[in-house]
């Protein structure tokens, strides 16, 4: 079974919801910086990601783009489009960070696995719960925490979903911009970039341009808590 039959949403469903799923749409490629859907579209497409990482980002009232999430292979993007029948215009855009492929699956058809097939149903609903539920928290920590401890949270986070080992400790396995990280914290890039300097000078991270290395994944992870 491919790796990204069993990793995000997908390794939520049982083996026949799931190879269901994969069965519907169509593939298609994008190259890294293509867009697989722009805030404010009608589009009502359900993607599927097979293969590399996705960033979720909206614009702010400033004019500045936020990151809000990144999503991998098995996690679903724009199901809340296709689930709505009001048909409000997309909320954000979905931008590859690597070289992506996908299964693109109307709505219509999404729509008729989710009745068809209860168990998914439940599982999309337990998997929208808990990005409710991670919203709520950060909101939360953004008056109780600190810049260098949400930070801190955020990469473990990230590490925890798509960091991979090297020799340093665990790169987090995604080349994000200071101003990416602020979205993600909901801070300012300057405080991102204090906050990066206290994390290196206490020893738990080593940064380069665009990579984050956490030396002890368990130190910063009881640094974060």
């Amino acid at each position: 079974m491919p790796a990204w039959e069993t990793a995000g949403f997908l390794s939520a469903l049982d083996e026949a919801d799931r190879a269901a799923l994969v069965e519907l749409g169509h593939a298609r490629r994008f190259a890294k910086g293509r867009l697989l859907f722009l805030e404010g579209d009608f589009n009502d497409d359900v993607i599927v990601l097979r293969e590399g990482q996705v960033k979720i980002v909206c614009t702010g009232l400033d004019g500045r783009e936020n990151l809000l999430a990144v999503r991998g292979p098995g996690d679903l993007i724009g199901e809340l489009s296709a689930i709505d029948e009001r048909r409000h215009p997309r909320t954000a855009t979905a931008v590859a960070m690597s070289s992506v492929r996908a299964q693109i699956v109307s709505a219509k058809d999404f729509l008729a696995f989710l009745y068809s097939r209860p168990g998914a149903a439940l599982a999309l609903l337990r998997t929208l719960s808990k990005r409710q539920r991670d919203g709520d928290r950060r909101r939360v920590e953004y008056g109780s925490y600190d810049a260098s401890h949400r930070l801190a949270r955020v990469l473990v986070e990230l590490a925890d979903e798509h960091g991979r080992g090297v020799t340093k400790g665990t790169d987090i396995g995604l080349a994000l911009s200071q101003d990416e990280l602020a979205g993600l914290i909901g801070s300012s890039r300057e405080s991102v970039a204090r906050a990066l300097a206290t994390l290196r000078r206490r020893g738990h991270i080593v940064t380069a341009r665009r990579s984050i290395v956490i030396v002890d994944l368990e130190q910063l992870r009881r640094y974060a808590s």
